[in-house]
């Protein structure tokens, strides 16, 4: 008989007056690897904040490890031993891999912290996975996979039954994802559980034993082995597969002409050594970044941060600098919650990039010019609301659509998809080819090529060492990655 590690029975949770979860139950096995698949993101937040902290429910009872540990009745007022692991690192930065292992770690209680002690020990963690961290190694210097690695060992070690890993593919690469499938079945054949958060269907599949849908708040369907692609494939992913033959149908007819709108020429910045690119008018370009410093990098080159220590950005054959031109917008990952001033008005919002090309966008004429244009398409009641009460779809589009008033030659998006739900996935892909549509260029910095290479004519793969690969759209069919476009460049 299959031994329940971890139990939600008709929850209800309300905050701020909202049902955030309604009636929602969820089991979890030991050694079982557990998918699941937010169809929409309402309630997502509140079910890892329940499976940590015992907040009051309003109905239902919560188990772990076969303890009832939250309860309509009675309430714990305790922390929960789940560990939770995510783009946001919970590790000390400035502390070494065995500090946040075992220092760190709750009952440890030696007075004097013996280092070569605590490296003997973690030595048979790493052995166990096949995986060469050194122990002494600061936080701070990791690689984003050495990062999740070591989160995983404190939750091992700190003896958390179960392990929450949500959206990690937005962190890590694929190569790297696969060993860290290769690590969580391991722990799961020592009885380790884990419930693995993630929109792409692929992913679960590859990974996961059950999976279930989450929906508003409740759970409205758990699938496993085949009955997962069969029915959920069908439910909720022919929206993304007919956009994406559409899409693909008319990008074969466009007649394509190489002609050069952006290039980077032999910049070298902290990493960056040397770096050479050309992006095409009009193209979607997917960059897909192998290493986590080198993304880092052209981040804070692209924001200005850091200055590039040498080498030249081009727009047209013509020299600019970075940020200042405003032949360049950048959409910042997660950009409803970056890119969202809440002291400012809609309209304020709305204009920012405009007002690079306009000077004149702050008087009242011209404002009220583009609320007349682009009204009937954002909704006239968006502009007398507060931004923080738009809803998430609300902030996408005002979000696009300031870029769409900016005109730019070429759009930078940066992990477009990291943080949204199925639903908003579709949404923003969408936001995407409108850009493309309006002639502009569209380069998508990411690592995970899911989503974003539906949209792609070209990837480029960038490691430490600069480009490592190119690939044009014809040859997609190629790739040896498991995405819910791949067949469909197969069967052209």
């Amino acid at each position: 008989m299959r031994q329940e590690v971890f139990r939600m029975e008709r929850v209800t949770y309300i905050e701020k007056g909202i049902k955030r979860l309604e009636d929602f139950n969820l089991q979890i096995y030991q050694g079982e690897i557990m998918g699941l698949i937010p169809i929409n993101a309402h309630g997502l937040q509140e079910l890892l904040l329940l499976m940590q902290t015992n907040m009051p429910l309003y109905d239902g009872h919560i188990y772990y490890c076969g303890e009832r540990i939250n309860s309509w009745k009675n309430p714990r007022r305790c922390a929960n031993r789940i560990g939770i692991i995510d783009a946001n690192s919970r590790l000390v930065e400035h502390m070494t891999v065995t500090d946040n292992i075992f220092v760190l770690r709750q009952g440890f209680r030696q007075e004097v912290i013996q280092n070569k002690l605590l490296r003997k020990q973690l030595e048979p963690f790493m052995s166990d996975i096949e995986v060469d961290i050194v122990a002494d190694a600061y936080v701070d210097r990791l690689s984003a996979f050495e990062r999740v690695v070591v989160e995983l060992l404190r939750a091992v070690v700190a003896g958390y039954r179960l392990i929450v890993l949500n959206e990690i593919s937005t962190v890590i690469n694929g190569e790297e994802l696969a060993k860290l499938y290769e690590i969580i079945h391991h722990y799961g054949r020592r009885g380790f559980s884990f419930l693995y958060v993630s929109p792409h269907l692929e992913e679960i599949m590859e990974v996961c034993d059950r999976v279930a849908l989450l929906s508003n708040g409740r759970i409205q369907k758990v699938a496993q082995g085949e009955e997962m692609k069969a029915e959920i494939v069908e439910g909720y992913t022919l929206e993304f597969d007919r956009m994406v033959r559409y899409h693909m149908e008319n990008r074969n007819q466009a007649v394509w002409q190489k002609k050069e709108i952006l290039s980077f020429s032999h910049v070298t910045g902290e990493v960056l050594q040397d770096f050479n690119m050309k992006v095409y008018e009009g193209e979607c370009l997917v960059i897909q970044n192998l290493d986590n410093q080198v993304f880092q990098d052209i981040l804070q080159v692209l924001y200005g941060d850091r200055k590039v220590k040498k080498g030249n950005c081009f727009i047209s054959g013509k020299r600019v600098q970075l940020p200042a031109s405003k032949e360049i917008a950048v959409i910042a990952a997660e950009p409803t919650k970056t890119m969202i001033f809440g002291e400012l008005s809609y309209m304020d919002n709305l204009c920012m990039g405009l007002s690079r090309r306009v000077p004149g966008v702050w008087k009242r004429n011209m404002r009220e010019s583009v609320r007349k244009e682009y009204g009937p398409v954002l909704g006239e009641e968006v502009f007398g609301m507060p931004v923080e009460r738009l809803s998430e779809k609300q902030k996408y589009q005002m979000v696009y659509t300031r870029v769409l008033l900016q005109k730019p030659r070429v759009v930078v998006c940066v992990q477009p998809f990291k943080g949204a739900d199925l639903a908003h996935r579709v949404f923003v892909w969408k936001m995407m080819e409108m850009l493309l549509d309006k002639g502009m260029s569209v380069v998508i910095l990411t690592i995970n090529l899911a989503d974003s290479m539906s949209l792609a004519d070209r990837l480029i793969r960038i490691g430490k060492d600069g480009i490592i690969q190119e690939i044009n759209r014809e040859d997609f069919g190629s790739l040896s990655i498991t995405a819910p476009w791949l067949s469909l460049y197969r069967t052209e």
